[in-house]
């Protein structure tokens, strides 16, 4: 094998605690210096067990290739991408209808390289065929619970039967492979039947956010010219029914394409029926259809639409074997889900997490735990309910959810018998040291490695992301994924060894979308304009100096403060360190003097006073942290920041609020009338 390694035995670290430079969490060549102001530790906070190093997948594929340490394991993923992810595929035992006859495909270029050429698959072949018709088949598969406490199961058996109606159905009304079908439904468990349904048929699946108003939602139908929605007759959030089937109609009126609307009697309601709906109930769309189309690798699985708060969504492209390759491997071998394990992340179907989790927890034979509902909702430990309950194994949120629910108390998780949990996880944003220590030590127990996943929707999965073999310091996100040749370079396109750079990527991987859909030049424009033939993924990153990752937001959240870069995270990590203040958002303004000055939104803890000596306090902070330079120009006071559901904070958004600039879209936004009070902050 060409560039094999030699095999030998790995043994694990020899000491964890005092590795040599490079040796730990990085490939070789990353960077090994301090880093001034980054909300990092020296400090080791999570050490692997002799269990995690000896009965780990990634511990395995390393005796199996050849490698001593992570970091030798991602060097040779990145040696020779088509070996690599040609051992991801037989170690994980992915199913083909047709093996392929080449791995990659560069003659192209970069930003149009193929993979598995030749290869014949189905995501439902790997997801729901082989364990529904093997050892697995009474297996239970999925658990949905609801916002009323109700909760469905299905055997592997069951759901496959289930996808198999509607399967049938959607195949009866003419749909055929690469047609589009949009998904806006609750996230019951019918929403993962959607998914897999259109999957089975080779349609595309074009899910969307599910608190998403009519305007968005048609958007995007019209960019896909999608055929069908699948939808319901309503959802549940905080105690009332949402009436999503009425969003649903007035957005299809602005859709010439639809030819069906079916709708999943999920509340019970009258919702209103046109001639194009036809009523959907769990077992009643007929016998099933149990055939799984042949597809080529290369076919279009999803089509995933980025966040419209920057200007117009753009439509990322997937295929069958692309998302199989990048979301097994990570859910294979960075939360180490083995058939058995129960995996919840508290997500949507419209963001990447959603098909994300679905498609590689189902892949490798585990039960996939979903939620409809509020994680703090009708009580403020809810989501520790959800997991207590299911004896939740993996268990994943976004920092900012972590943030909300601490202001409820540190004794929250203790109420409730987390001792299933065996991995925390998160992605979505970047960690604040105090919150992330709540996280660990008040979730996990101290006990859990918080695998912090990083990349995006147009990778439907990440650039960088820990190993549970590796030990972690606080907010760190460990190395980059395996087989993501991932750099750090300065403006000029250099590799950055000291200091905060661009995050890009040297090489392609399967799942880097195909495009965006109708706008080739766009996509062209965004990821390789900047540094040619290299993808340039717009996170601002460093390495410290013993070679673990951490990311510091986007690039065009970045404020410039007298000529230097200062991160948001930076100064909302300095605010809620202090013991008075819950979250806050940072944006720079423009100003006279210094270019940009920054200024602060906070929002205080329950029963703690917004005062003028606070307003100091927390200036002072951030100035003590990062320089006198860096001192907030103004401290505001709100009740709440505006977000989307999955609890990213939208910096932008508030930025042309707060400067009486048009806000652009307001659809991913959960709470819209946080952004109006931003003109009110206190």
């Amino acid at each position: 094998m060409p560039g094999a390694i030699k095999r030998v035995r790995w043994v694990g670290w020899r000491d964890p605690g005092r590795r040599r430079p490079g040796e730990g969490g990085g490939p070789p060549g990353c960077w090994n210096v301090p880093m001034t102001g980054a909300p990092t530790s020296d400090e080791i906070r999570w050490r692997p067990t002799a269990a995690h190093v000896r009965d780990t997948r990634v511990a395995k594929l390393m005796a199996k290739v050849g490698v001593r340490t992570p970091a030798e394991l991602h060097a040779w993923s990145v040696a020779d991408i088509g070996r690599f992810w040609d051992t991801v595929h037989r170690d994980l035992g992915t199913s083909w209808f047709t093996p392929y006859a080449t791995t990659v495909d560069r003659s192209a270029g970069f930003p149009f390289t193929k993979w598995f050429v030749g290869g014949k698959t189905n995501i439902v072949l790997n997801c729901l065929d082989r364990h529904a018709n093997g050892p697995l088949a009474d297996a239970e598969a999925l658990v949905a619970e609801g916002e009323d406490g109700s909760v469905s199961r299905f055997t592997y058996r069951e759901l496959r039967l289930e996808v198999g109606r509607l399967a049938g159905r959607l195949r009866s009304f003419g749909i055929k492979p690469g047609d589009r079908v949009g998904i806006y439904m609750p996230m019951a468990a019918e929403v993962v039947i959607a998914l897999f349904a259109c999957l089975q048929i080779g349609a595309v699946a074009v899910p969307v956010f599910s608190a998403f108003g009519a305007d968005a939602l048609a958007i995007r139908l019209n960019d896909a010219s999608a055929v069908a929605l699948l939808t319901a007759d309503g959802g549940r959030r905080r105690g009332a029914d949402v009436a999503i089937k009425e969003v649903a109609d007035e957005a299809v009126k602005s859709v010439p394409s639809i030819r069906h609307v079916l709708v999943y009697r999920h509340l019970g309601r009258a919702a209103p029926m046109g001639p194009k709906d036809i009523a959907w109930t769990r077992g009643g769309l007929g016998t099933p259809d149990l055939s799984t189309s042949v597809l080529d690798a290369e076919a279009t699985a999803l089509i995933l639409y980025t966040s419209g708060t920057t200007g117009k969504p753009k439509g990322t492209v997937h295929t069958h074997a692309g998302c199989l390759s990048q979301m097994t491997k990570e859910v294979g071998y960075a939360f180490d889900v083995k058939p058995g394990d129960r995996f919840f992340w508290l997500t949507d179907i419209g963001w990447m997490m959603g098909p994300w989790e679905m498609i590689g927890v189902l892949a490798l034979g585990a039960t996939l735990v979903v939620f409809e509902g509020a994680p703090n909702w009708p009580n403020p430990d809810r989501l520790f309910e959800v997991a207590a309950k299911h004896r939740v194994t993996h268990l994943g949120v976004a920092p900012t959810a972590i943030r909300v629910l601490r202001r409820a108390g540190d004794d929250l998780p203790s109420k409730h018998d987390l001792s299933a949990l065996r991995y925390l996880g998160s992605t979505g944003e970047t960690w604040d040291p105090d919150s992330w220590g709540w996280y660990f030590e008040r979730v996990g127990g101290g006990r859990c490695p918080v695998i912090n996943i990083s990349g995006g929707t147009e990778i439907v999965g990440c650039l960088l992301s820990p190993l549970p073999v590796t030990p972690l310091k606080a907010t760190s996100l460990g190395m980059p994924g395996l087989g993501m040749d991932v750099d750090v370079f300065d403006d000029d396109g250099r590799p950055l060894r000291g200091g905060i750079g661009h995050l890009v990527c040297k090489q392609p991987a399967p799942s880097m979308t195909k495009g965006f859909l109708n706008d080739r030049a766009r996509y062209l424009e965004t990821y390789f304009a900047r540094f040619p033939d290299v993808w340039y993924h717009g996170d601002w990153a460093h390495v410290d100096k013993d070679g673990e990752w951490f990311l510091h937001g986007r690039s065009d959240d970045t404020i410039k403060v007298a000529g230097k870069r200062i991160g948001p995270a930076e100064v909302e990590a300095a605010i809620v360190a202090h013991p008075d203040a819950s979250e806050a958002a940072a944006i720079g303004v423009p100003d006279e003097l210094k270019g940009e000055a920054i200024v602060v939104f906070v929002v205080v803890k329950p029963g703690r006073t917004e005062t003028e000596a606070l307003r100091d306090a927390l200036s002072d902070a951030v100035s003590t942290s990062l320089g006198k330079t860096s001192k907030p120009k103004r401290v505001l006071f709100v009740d709440a920041l505006p977000k989307t559901r999955s609890a990213k904070i939208v910096r932008g958004t508030i930025r042309r609020r707060y400067l009486a600039q048009p806000v652009g879209d307001l659809a991913s936004v959960e709470n819209p009338d946080a952004v109006e009070n931003i003109a009110q902050a206190r």
